[in-house]
């Protein structure tokens, strides 16, 4: 009788292979499962509580409403204003100003346009502007250029 001792090794090969797999994957998930995480878990903040307002629980209860309104302060018109840049138009009586309202881009304005309500563009001068409620009307805001620096 011959027996085959060569499929024997290669089973006896493929049980070690399969049991060393197994092996690996139970010390691999063993490990991974026993460590303790990397990262630091961080607590959640609870928000802070709304609070209350008064004068809508005043009118929710009944209150009559306050006589006294307090207004916002108003700035001054010049300094609402800042003039960027001045193009005069000698021969044709014309020009512009590069004219900032209330720190946002400057943006240019011809002689007579209307730069804000109840202010137009009067005349130009060579580093400054006058502003009023017309054109023929007297000049309620001056505006300058800043020095060159």
């Amino acid at each position: 009788m011959v027996t085959n001792t060569h499929s024997q090794w290669g089973m006896r090969l493929g049980t070690l292979v399969l049991w060393a797999a197994a092996g690996a994957s139970v010390v691999y998930w063993g490990l991974r499962l026993s460590s303790r995480p990397s990262g630091v878990a961080v607590p959640v903040a609870a928000a802070a509580p709304a609070a209350p307002d008064a004068g809508a629980l005043a009118r929710l209860l009944g209150a009559s409403p306050a006589t006294a309104v307090v207004k916002a302060p108003v700035a001054a018109p010049s300094s609402r204003f800042a003039l960027q840049g001045v193009l005069s138009g000698r021969s044709s009586g014309g020009g512009a100003a590069l004219i900032a309202m209330d720190g946002k881009p400057a943006r240019p304005y011809r002689i007579g346009a209307q730069v804000d309500a109840g202010l137009v563009l009067q005349s130009l001068g060579p580093r400054q502007a006058a502003l009023g409620a017309t054109v023929d009307g007297p000049t309620t805001v001056r505006l300058e250029m800043p020095p060159k620096g």
